[in-house]
């Protein structure tokens, strides 16, 4: 018997137990299925928070305040104290200190609540300098950034986030209007062009003012001069590294440290962001792609338990084959084959599933799903794979049956 006949043997025997056959393709079907849609969830989560974090720019580093103490000797998490200053952000925009640095910008937040037209919202607020625009790569999607010109005279201006200007007005061609920042006038002379969102919050709720402004109106106060977070932008790419040493340095000699491991900040870069949230989900993948592949396990004693059914109900078939001179090795691959066939059909289907779940998926858990083509083909494979594993002690279990005991089975 040669190849074709083998294969239309075989194709014959899964038809003619249809349900049987489907119900043993089914579970390799899901196994197949679940992994295409793991690894393109991990993968598609991984583009997205790089793409979130490029976002900001690869050529950023941000510089976060040290630990504060409190009064009861508690002492906070990183970014709890006023270890940053103006003047701190003045120095890392020196050519000579720092020749690797293009721009800075320095930023103060706080939560206040905005209110225009007896409508009002809470938003985060951002105290910052004429550069955050360049800093940050915020476009405009109407009017202007204040300039240097408005920080001087502390002029109330306000340039709003796209979601916070259609949360006060319902709309976001909102340029001359006039919108109360706790309890003070401001004029908004710019909205921000959509940014989506950050780990911690969404980068379209924000209302950023001039920093001067912010400090003789509603950031002033004892810590005036204090920023909550120093945005660095570097030259190029290629600096990112000069610029990092550069700006340590420069912090370590204002803040007279000498020792970087007591440093009272801390310095950042997309970079070490990126690599940190990839290995996060590079993890997650695995795991989840290690649960889905049990499903595969399960989907290949199915292919076991169904041939070795099918030899028990073939006994008599065997033996009579055998009888007619039909070799050992005619008879296992016929199983074989039988079991291979299974497999190719459960993955096939499982990729379509699998091609089909990536496409709908994305708009129903607002997610990427990225399709890796070398995990479909892989994914195949191992589905024939499974097929034949599983299917080598049914075909074997076949082959040594002897004719004379098979023939008198009944």
């Amino acid at each position: 018997m040669n190849w074709s006949e083998t294969v239309s043997t075989a194709w014959h025997a899964i038809r003619t137990h249809t349900l049987r056959s489907l119900l043993t393709i089914l579970g390799i079907l899901i196994g197949i299925s679940a992994v295409i849609v793991t690894v393109g969830l991990g993968l598609g989560t991984q583009k997205d928070v790089s793409e979130q974090i490029n976002a900001l720019g690869s050529d950023l580093l941000i510089v976060s305040p040290g630990s504060s103490t409190d009064s009861s000797g508690f002492r906070g998490g990183f970014g709890t104290s006023n270890t940053l200053t103006l003047a701190d952000a003045e120095a890392l925009g020196s050519d000579v200190s720092a020749p690797d640095v293009r721009a800075v910008a320095p930023e103060k937040t706080s939560s206040l609540a905005l209110e225009a037209n007896a409508t009002n919202w809470t938003t985060s607020v951002t105290a910052t300098t004429v550069s955050w625009q360049e800093v940050r790569s915020r476009e405009l999607t109407s009017g202007e950034f204040f300039t240097q010109d408005d920080d001087d005279a502390n002029r109330r201006v306000v340039v709003l986030g796209s979601q916070t200007a259609q949360e006060l007005f319902g709309r976001t061609g909102v340029v001359g209007q006039s919108v109360t920042i706790d309890g003070t006038a401001f004029q908004i002379i710019g909205v921000l062009a959509e940014a989506g969102s950050s780990s911690e919050s969404s980068l379209d709720d924000v209302a950023v003012i001039p920093i001067s402004t912010a400090a003789n109106t509603v950031m002033g106060g004892t810590n005036s001069r204090s920023v909550s977070t120093i945005y660095v932008k570097a030259a190029s790419d290629a600096v990112l590294a000069g610029a990092y040493q550069e700006v340590q340095s420069v912090l370590l000699n204002l803040h007279a440290i000498t020792d970087a491991d007591n440093a009272d900040f801390t310095v950042e870069s997309q970079t070490a962001l990126v690599s940190t949230a990839t290995a996060v989900y590079q993890t997650l993948t695995v795991l989840l792609t290690g649960v889905a592949a049990l499903s595969l396990l399960v989907g290949g004693i199915g292919v076991m338990n169904i041939m070795l059914v099918s030899v028990a109900e073939r006994t008599r078939e065997i033996g009579l084959r055998k009888a007619l001179g039909a070799p050992p090795v005619a008879i296992r691959r016929q199983f074989l084959s039988e079991a291979a066939i299974l497999g190719l059909a459960g993955g096939l289907l499982g990729v379509v599933f699998g091609l089909v779940a990536t496409w709908i998926l994305p708009g129903l858990i607002g997610s990427s799903l990225v399709v890796s083509v070398p995990i479909v083909f892989l994914a195949l494979g191992i589905a024939v794979a499974i097929g034949l594993v599983f299917g080598v002690y049914p075909a074997t279990r076949a082959a040594r049956l002897a004719p004379i005991d098979a023939l008198r089975s009944e």
